[in-house]
């Protein structure tokens, strides 16, 4: 049963930093890239990176390069978001997200996705 747990969302003021955390099971890493995406109200959800550990590489989306880190803990089968200065427009939830690795798609884009975890709601004070 694949299950993706995020958490560490909460209430931060603009400016600071934010760690949140994925917990994966029910399915191999190496067959899947994770990702992290995020939803605002009244927005379509979109993704902001990605990670294969199979190729050893990392996505970004188009706003997400600089402000945005992500990272893994295979031990702990745990993928790590980090996101520094946040600022109000980062308010939105969070997800995390398993995509099965696979030619002619495009990683970050939602539509891929084969199973999402449930969110973490971030909100940013300005």
């Amino acid at each position: 049963d694949v299950q993706l747990q995020a958490s560490g969302g909460g209430l931060v003021q603009a400016g600071g930093s934010l760690r949140l955390s994925c917990a994966a099971s029910g399915f191999d890493f190496a067959d899947y890239a994770i990702t992290w995406s995020r939803q605002a109200p009244g927005k379509e959800r979109e993704g902001l990176i990605c990670i294969s550990e199979r190729d050893n590489k990392t996505w970004y989306g188009d706003f997400a390069e600089g402000r945005f880190t992500m990272s893994s803990d295979n031990a702990k089968n745990t993928v790590y978001l980090f996101i520094k200065t946040v600022k109000p427009e980062d308010t939105a939830k969070y997800y995390c997200a398993a995509t099965r690795l696979r030619t002619g798609i495009r990683l970050l884009d939602p539509v891929w996705v084969d199973y999402w975890g449930k969110g973490t709601q971030v909100t940013v004070s300005s």
